[in-house]
This record gives C-alpha cells, sequence and structure tokens, in this order.
C-alpha cells in the first residue's frame, strides 16, 4: 500500500469497510469456558478476507496503523484470511455507530 500520509479517520473507514463486506467474528462461551477452564481454548477473534495478496498487505498496513497486532494470515481457497485477536478488537470492529 502506498504509505502516503491517511488520516486515522481514512484507517478507520477503510477497516470497517473490509469488515463490512465479508468479516466475521468469533465469540467465547463464557459459561462454557467457566464449565471447562483451560479445555476451553476458543477466544475472541475478528477475520478479515482479502482477495488478493496486495489487498491482504493493505489491511496487515491498515491494522498496524491502528494499533492492532495482526496474527499469521492464512490462504483459503482463493482468498487470504487476516485474523485479529482479542476482546478489544471484536468490541473495536463490532461496535455501532
Amino acid at each position: 500500500m502506498n504509505q502516503e500520509s491517511i488520516s486515522d479517520y481514512q484507517i478507520e473507514k477503510m477497516l470497517i469497510a473490509f469488515f463490512r463486506r465479508n468479516g466475521c467474528v468469533q465469540l467465547v462461551d463464557e459459561e462454557r469456558r467457566k464449565k471447562l477452564g483451560q479445555k476451553y481454548r476458543k477466544r475472541y477473534e475478528v477475520r478479515l478476507i482479502a482477495n488478493s495478496e496486495e489487498e491482504l498487505e493493505t489491511i496487515r498496513y491498515l491494522l498496524k496503523q491502528s494499533g492492532f497486532k495482526p496474527g499469521k494470515p492464512y490462504q483459503k481457497r482463493r482468498q487470504f484470511v487476516q485474523a485479529v485477536y482479542g476482546k478489544s478488537a471484536v468490541d473495536w470492529f463490532t461496535r455501532e455507530g
């Protein structure tokens, strides 16, 4: 991605657009976590889908500029999945407004 000066507002809008296009979240079942403890390994996660390697680079750049630590991306069919872990990431992407 061209790393010209992009405002925080533009970065936020671009990330939200990627999420709304075909992103998803994985949530923790708190009751199940209480019941199973360490055996329950599911965690809070946001997944952003890129249609190309160039788009994946853009998503990773935007995440880093926003203070997120992107996980290791993986390929699924002809797309790339970029995970971001943590409850704060889920809250940020799913907030109203």
